[in-house]
């Protein structure tokens, strides 16, 4: 029997398959017993019917508890009301391992208990859903400097010098000398923008700034390009479009995600919007969009 993932169960309509990963949700009603699956990918509903299954399937069905590891198998069959479109009609099951006491049940929980188990709370479906669109923007971000013949230079995290202002530095003990957290790799990308003509770092960034709100902004990831022969009229394009791709692109490529997991949840899920995506211009790499000056400049998109 071939072993899928629950993004790609719909190439298999009609087939048995397998389908590895947890129990994320359960509801029993009389004879039938509906298993929500996920395996990282996807949720997937598994129903099993009492009468045309082995007894001990059945009975695993009721035992297994949330978050679980397990395998089921069955047929995939389409049904628009579940989870991503389709079903599986569930023929055996195998638990690996069976959950005790998993701390994030269904009910409603609060900030700092969940931040507490924030290890656990990734598997539930906001969660999930936000870090796979947080993938999907610094994917995009990639891409967009890669089709345009960036070049990626990973600057180092721990710096010997200040690139912003001394009194944000977060200063660390290296080796019996001062190092310092990296508030921007500006200092590694000039050099290299003078070997590469068009480069960029994407990388996390600290900024020790002194604040009274609990919600400030001390650790956070920065792209930061560096263009040779650059003006100002192709950087402020070049900030429209890159800015415009990495909005553009997750909302409809992760949007099915974010509604199968608020199905999965029993929620209902939100409306996804239209991103308002700005073409000005020419694109700021393109022949002939450069300064005529001999010199090379910096721009920060």
């Amino acid at each position: 029997m071939q072993t899928t993932t629950i993004r790609r169960i719909g190439a298999h309509e009609g087939q048995d398959v397998r389908v590895r990963g947890w129990l994320y949700n359960k509801r029993e009603k009389g004879k039938l017993a509906f298993l929500i699956v996920r395996d990282g990918t996807g949720y997937l509903q598994a129903v099993a019917f009492q009468p045309e299954v082995l007894p001990g399937v059945f009975e695993a069905c009721q035992k297994v508890t949330q978050e679980s590891s397990l395998e089921v198998e069955g047929t995939v069959r389409k049904d628009d009301r579940a989870p991503g479109g389709y079903e599986m009609k569930l023929a055996s099951i195998t638990v690996h391992q069976l959950a005790h006491d998993y701390p994030i049940s269904p009910k409603e929980h609060g900030p700092d208990f969940l931040l507490d188990h924030r290890h656990l709370w990734l598997r539930s479906s906001k969660q999930h859903a936000l870090l796979r669109i947080r993938s999907e923007i610094s994917q995009a971000i990639r891409d967009f400097f890669y089709e345009r013949d960036f070049v990626l230079i990973d600057s180092p995290i721990l710096t010997p010098a200040a690139c912003e202002g001394t009194s944000t530095l977060f200063e660390t003990d290296y080796f019996d000398q001062k190092a310092y957290l990296s508030q921007s790799g500006q200092l590694y990308l000039e050099p290299a923008c003078l070997a590469f003509g068009k480069v960029y770092c994407f990388g996390p960034t600290f900024r020790a700034e002194k604040s009274k709100t609990r919600r400030h902004l001390t650790e956070f990831w920065m792209v930061e390009p560096e263009v040779a022969y650059a003006g100002l009229p192709g950087s402020r394009r070049g900030l429209h479009r890159v800015a415009g791709g990495a909005r553009a692109r997750p909302l409809p490529r992760r949007a099915r995600d974010a509604r199968a997991g608020h199905h999965a949840a029993g929620e209902r899920p939100p409306s996804v919007p239209t991103p308002d995506v700005r073409r000005s211009g020419r694109d700021p790499d393109a022949a002939g969009s450069a300064g005529p000056r001999a010199h090379a400049g910096r721009a920060a998109l």
